[in-house]
């Protein structure tokens, strides 16, 4: 399970590093092989290779009435991997859409990862803070 956050800076090349807590995971579940694509939230989402393969299927299976939402997910996917010293490599167009430029966070969600641009990270949770808590997650919270 991933979980936390990291401050990261992406280099000239559009690279992030992952974290030695999270890169021995990811080497062990799916030998470094990731997959990024787009989310409707404005960050991007990344997946280790068997949480995508079970994602993809399950987006595979949307009506077509949903065929905007499998654009958004299948049509952005890239697959990448791991090089040696843990770098992923996001391309232009993801760093794009995501309006990722240098200072980006990585968030453990469980089962994937999402990388958002720093400064959007801390606008959209100050936003999520200032819209006060929903029944459902005062439900939970100790």
């Amino acid at each position: 399970m991933f979980i936390g956050i990291s401050a990261l800076t992406l280099d000239g090349k559009g690279r992030m590093t992952v974290p030695a807590r999270h890169r021995d995971l990811l080497l062990a579940r799916s030998q470094g092989k990731l997959t990024l694509t787009k989310s409707p939230d404005g960050c991007l989402l990344m997946f280790a290779d068997d949480e995508w393969t079970t994602f993809r299927d399950k987006v595979l299976q949307l009506p077509m009435s949903a065929q905007g939402w499998k654009r958004i997910y299948l049509g952005h996917a890239t697959e990448t991997e791991m090089d040696a010293t843990g770098r992923v490599l996001i391309s232009p167009e993801l760093r794009l859409a995501a309006g990722l430029e240098r200072d980006v966070d990585l968030i453990g969600m469980g089962r994937h990862f999402e990388i958002w641009d720093r400064a959007k990270h801390q606008a959209q949770e100050a936003a999520v803070i200032e819209a006060g808590m929903p029944e459902a997650v005062r439900d939970i919270v100790l």
